[in-house]
């Protein structure tokens, strides 16, 4: 079996989060990129017509990824408490697998763009919100979970629990790792989320 060669478009995309990861605070050119990827920039928007269409595809292969993933979870677990940390596990673990995609998703990477494009970024946490909320309804609803506050204050604390864990790891230079006793750390999510 012979190995694939990445598309350009991969190539392009692979360019962008190895600089995001390499200096999270820079801003980057399509002449930087273009630099890094080995082509001019006139090939860049070959394939992609604009910095912002290469932001937005790397937000639909996080979104991919994440969600799939979630549905499998939702569709396999029946508990829960074990659905829910299950969830939380596989976000912080994405994170931590693709560094430069942290700073895309919580708008590091953003700054200065279009506006529109960091509302979209921020479309991820918010569907991850509600897929937290309703797994907590569901626990109450189905399990009789007794939650220590509403469906809508607990989504909130766990989603802070989530995005504390990436924003540390892109603040450390990606050196703290967001899963880094995790089980420790979501058995005091989990005491805060049902009494």
């Amino acid at each position: 079996m012979t190995d694939q060669k990445p598309s350009r478009r991969e190539a392009i995309l692979h360019a962008l989060l190895e600089l995001l990861e390499n200096d999270p605070g820079a801003r980057i050119t399509t002449s930087v990129l273009a630099r890094s990827v080995g082509v001019t920039e006139a090939a860049l928007y070959r394939h992609f017509p604009s910095k912002r269409k290469m932001f937005e595809a790397l937000l639909e292969f996080a979104e991919e990824a994440v969600f799939s993933r979630c549905q499998v979870i939702l569709q396999e677990q029946d508990d829960v408490r074990v659905r829910l940390q299950q969830l939380v596990h596989l976000v912080l673990v994405f994170a931590e697998r693709n560094p430069g995609l942290c700073c895309v998703l919580t708008g590091d990477a953003l700054v200065g763009e279009n506006e529109a494009l960091r509302k979209r970024a921020s479309q991820f946490f918010e569907r991850l919100e509600t897929q937290v909320r309703q797994t907590l309804k569901e626990g109450e609803i189905r399990q009789g979970l007794r939650p220590r506050t509403s469906a809508t204050r607990g989504a909130d604390f766990v989603l802070v629990f989530m995005e504390g864990r990436i924003q540390r790891f892109i603040r450390s230079s990606f050196s703290r790792l967001p899963s880094t006793d995790f089980d420790e750390s979501w058995g005091l999510v989990a005491e805060a989320v049902w009494s």
